[in-house]
C-alpha cells in the first residue's frame, strides 16, 4: 500500500499555526499525574506523559515505533514506557530498550520516540509545542497568587468545542454576560460601561470605569461590604486571559484560564480560581462555595462556545463587530499575525476609549 500523502489543508494544527507553537502549553493538572501514563492532544499531536519513580516528566509522541499502538494505553516498568501491544519499553530518553520478541543479542532499534520538552510548574504540567532547542528562551505563564500566603486557588478543568480565540474572547466579553449569564452574573439594566482597551507588543490589556458594578451571586461572598470595584480583563499571547475584580484593598478575585489548543475546533481549558477574601476562615468559607458557581458559569459558556463552534465549523468566520468588540479584534490582529509566521507587520500598540451597554 502507497503511503498517504498529506496536503496543506490537512496538515496538523502544530504545522500550520506558524508561531504559535513555540509557547508552553499545559498538557495536565500535575495532581492527575501519576506513574500510568496520560494520554493528552495538543495542537493535534498526541503525547504521552508520565512520571518516574523520582516524580520526574516525561513527554513523547504516543505511538509506539513498532506498530504504532497508542503507549498511554500501555504501562510503566522499572521507569520505562511500555507498549500494550508487543511489549516494547522505551527509557526516559525515548531510547527503546527492550524487544521481547527478539533473538538474544540482536541489536536494537536506534531510532527514539519524539520528545517534548516538560515542566512542572504552579500546579500544572507544561509542554514546549515547537522546536526543542527554543524552549530555553521561553517561560511557561506564572499563575497569580499560586500558594501565596493569604490567597486560596482551586483548579477547574473543561472541554469547549471551539478554538482558542473564540475561548479567550468569550472569558474576556462582558456584553454576553447579560444573556448567557442572566441572574448568575448580570442581568441586563440598559447601564453604560466605559472601557480603556490597549494593544500592547503580545497582551490586550482592557480597564472597566464602572465602580458599582457587580457580579452576580457571587457579590454575597466576595464583597458583602460593597466596596468600589475596580474591573480589568487581560490577554497575554497566545492563549492566557486573567481578569480581575478587586473590592477595596483586602478582597479579590481572579480567574485566570490557559487555553490548550487540542484540535482546530477543540479546546481543554484549566481555569484557575484564585481570592483573598479578607482572613482565613472567610477563604475557607470562600472554598466551599465558589465551586458550584464558578462550574455553573463555565458550563453555561461551555453550551454557547458549542453552538457557535457549530456555526462556525458550518459557515467559516465572517464577524460583524460593535464598538464592544474592539477588544476582540485587538486579540485576532495578535494571534492572526503569530499564526501567519510573523512574516506580515506586527499589529502596533495601540490604546482606545469604548463606551457600550450591558
Amino acid at each position: 500500500m502507497a503511503p498517504m500523502t498529506t496536503s496543506a489543508a490537512t496538515l496538523p494544527l502544530r504545522d500550520r499555526c506558524g508561531l504559535l507553537r513555540d509557547y508552553w502549553y499545559v498538557a495536565c493538572r500535575a495532581e492527575s499525574l501519576g506513574p500510568k501514563p496520560l494520554g493528552r492532544v495538543i495542537m493535534d499531536e498526541a503525547l504521552v506523559l508520565y512520571r518516574d519513580r523520582a516524580g520526574q516528566v516525561h513527554c513523547f509522541r504516543d505511538r509506539c515505533l513498532h506498530r504504532n499502538a497508542e503507549l498511554s494505553e500501555g504501562f510503566v516498568r522499572d521507569d520505562c514506557l511500555v507498549c500494550p501491544y508487543h511489549g516494547w519499553a522505551y527509557d526516559a530518553e525515548g531510547r527503546c530498550v527492550r524487544v521481547p520478541s527478539a533473538r538474544p543479542g540482536t541489536p536494537l532499534p536506534k531510532k527514539e520516540l519524539t520528545r517534548f520538552p516538560v515542566r512542572e510548574q504552579d500546579g500544572l504540567v507544561w509542554v514546549f509545542m515547537g522546536e526543542p532547542e527554543r524552549a530555553p528562551a521561553v517561560e511557561p505563564f506564572h499563575m497569580p497568587h499560586h500558594g501565596e500566603a493569604g490567597w486560596k486557588s482551586y483548579y477547574m478543568e473543561t472541554l469547549f468545542e471551539n478554538d482558542v480565540t473564540n475561548c479567550v474572547e468569550n472569558f474576556m466579553d462582558v456584553p454576553h454576560t447579560v444573556t448567557v449569564h442572566k441572574d448568575w452574573f448580570r442581568t441586563e439594566s440598559g447601564k453604560e460601561v466605559r472601557a480603556t482597551v490597549e494593544r500592547t507588543e503580545d497582551s490586550v490589556l482592557v480597564t472597566y470605569h464602572q465602580e458599582r458594578d457587580e457580579i452576580g451571586l457571587s457579590t454575597l461572598i466576595l464583597n458583602p461590604t460593597r466596596e468600589p470595584m475596580v474591573h480589568t480583563d487581560k490577554f497575554y499571547m497566545p492563549n492566557v486571559t486573567r481578569v480581575d475584580y478587586d473590592f477595596g484593598s483586602k478582597r479579590s478575585f481572579i480567574i485566570t484560564s490557559q487555553c490548550t489548543p487540542e484540535t482546530e475546533r477543540r479546546t481543554r481549558v484549566y481555569t484557575a480560581i484564585t481570592f483573598r477574601l479578607g482572613g482565613r476562615l472567610l477563604n475557607k468559607l470562600g472554598r466551599l462555595l465558589l465551586p458550584p458557581y464558578t462550574r455553573k458559569v463555565i458550563h453555561q459558556d461551555v453550551e454557547i462556545m458549542a453552538n457557535q463552534g457549530r456555526s462556525l465549523s458550518r459557515y467559516g468566520e465572517e464577524f460583524l463587530n460593535s464598538e464592544a468588540d474592539l477588544l476582540h479584534r485587538y486579540i485576532e490582529s495578535l494571534r492572526d499575525w503569530a499564526t501567519q509566521g510573523g512574516t506580515a507587520k506586527k499589529p502596533a500598540p495601540q490604546k482606545q476609549e469604548i463606551v457600550f451597554y450591558v
